[in-house]
């Protein structure tokens, strides 16, 4: 895998170009990870609906066509977009998904914090009262509110055509966690978000973007 840092750079560029790159590619094509970090952008998946777009404050909205609801994208934010063949790599989107968000948890073990998955809700989450520690989620929520007493700490959102991904997956660094107040994320009203920063993580986009790089390509290389 060819790992890509791109630094900051346009959303809606990158996100042709990395539609290019997919349309382009042959069998042949090594696969690429993109690492970037974008100017405030909120993203709306394909069947993203204009009622969780809240209050945009200036900031774009952009229509895409990944899958899932509205997320927000800013600087402080590693946004990796892996470029992948799934045939070649022997797997189905079902463990595709599964080897994303095995990435993020082991780029968070790695800081020391505990990172979980949600039934139903692609992406990873921690407990905001007590993001280290090592307990597993138990049972139902109280009051039917599966977020409750979590934070939002990575989105993921991906497309694939004829087994080949683009798009991808985002984790909260060192944000300005206001522009998520804007919209309901990916698409649940109410649902927190959280970065490394407001966890008592001190750590730079660069090393961050390391980081989770080196975990995404360990888990997408055969």
């Amino acid at each position: 895998m060819i790992v890509k840092t791109l630094g900051r750079v346009d959303y809606a560029a990158t996100e042709a170009a990395m539609r290019a790159f997919t349309e382009q590619r042959t069998p042949d094509t090594p696969d690429e990870l993109w690492l970037c970090e974008h100017d405030p952008v909120y993203t709306q998946g394909i069947a993203g609906r204009a009622e969780h777009v809240l209050s945009p404050e200036g900031i774009p909205v952009v229509r895409t066509n990944r899958g899932g609801q509205v997320t927000y994208h800013g600087p402080g934010q590693v946004v990796a977009y892996p470029l992948v063949d799934l045939r070649r790599l022997g797997i189905y989107v079902k463990e595709y998904v599964y080897r994303l968000e095995n990435a993020v948890l082991k780029t968070l073990e790695g800081y020391g914090v505990t990172g979980h998955r949600v039934a139903g809700a692609p992406g990873i989450y921690v407990k905001l009262a007590d993001p280290f520690g090592h307990a597993a989620l138990t049972g139902p929520a109280r009051g039917g509110d599966p977020f409750r007493g979590l934070g939002k700490i990575a989105a993921l959102g991906i497309k694939v055509s004829q087994h080949r991904t683009y798009h991808g997956v985002a984790l909260n660094v060192a944000m300005d966690l206001q522009p998520f107040l804007g919209i309901d994320p990916c698409g649940y009203a109410g649902l927190q978000t959280i970065d490394l920063a407001r966890l008592g993580i001190s750590t730079d986009w660069s090393e961050a973007a390391a980081r989770f790089g080196a975990r995404l390509a360990a888990q997408l290389t055969p």
